[in-house]
């Protein structure tokens, strides 16, 4: 039994997963994933594309969590700006000394409440860190400190802006998915729409596990997630 069901849907699962891929892999719009999928002889609405990928974007990320590889207990945390409805947010994103994407969380406002949410959600999914490096963001460090003291922990706080170089570069790789897209339009469909992007990106980074070897290719993982 797939563990994402499709029941009620006018259009065949491959297809709606494909359209939803697509989106998420290369920008592509509704529109021009319209007009592709008439090509291939499918009638398909552009506004039909964007319910699929609103809806199961953050499926496909729960059940991707259930198979993703462990991160490093070494994070760089740093935010960066999105453009949601012509006004700009805040968009808090972390990865370890390897690369590999730790977690996520679109906010509105950047400031120690926000920081607090994205760290407690980020160790909720992945467990404590044992040090965290961050920019000069005052608002991360309270952030740190306040979770350090309710939760009776020692996470280190390192500010070396070398070395949040890594995950300011790995932030541009995700905005040239969403530039294509030509901004958000609401502040629900940004966040369903960036966890589909994420869990691409984590996907072709190898965080799967048991991914290393295997003869399965990106696509192939992506679709093994709900298929």
């Amino acid at each position: 039994m797939a563990p994402i069901s499709f029941k009620g849907r006018h259009f065949q699962n491959d297809m709606i997963m494909q359209c939803v891929r697509w989106h998420l892999s290369y920008g592509l719009s509704y529109r021009d994933l319209e007009e592709i999928m008439e090509e291939r002889g499918f009638r398909v609405d552009h506004s039909t594309i964007h319910r699929g990928v609103i809806h199961y974007s953050p499926l496909l990320l729960t059940e991707f969590r259930k198979r993703k590889r462990k991160s490093g207990g070494r994070w760089r945390v740093d935010e960066t700006y999105l453009k949601v409805k012509g006004k700009w947010k805040y968009y808090y994103r972390a990865i370890d000394r390897d690369g590999e994407t730790v977690d996520l969380l679109l906010t509105a406002k950047r400031d120690k409440k926000a920081a607090l949410r994205f760290l407690t959600k980020a160790i909720g999914y992945n467990g404590k860190p044992s040090l965290i490096n961050i920019d000069k963001s005052g608002a991360n460090i309270a952030a740190i400190k306040q979770y350090n003291l309710d939760a009776g922990s020692r996470i280190k706080i390192r500010q070396c802006k070398y070395l949040n170089n890594v995950v300011e570069q790995d932030h541009r790789l995700i905005k040239r998915i969403t530039k294509p897209m030509l901004g958000f339009k609401n502040f629900f469909c940004a966040q369903r729409a960036l966890a589909g992007i994420e869990l691409v990106r984590m996907i072709k980074k190898c965080q799967v596990r048991n991914q290393a070897g295997t003869s399965k290719t990106p696509a192939e993982l992506f679709y093994g997630l709900a298929l």
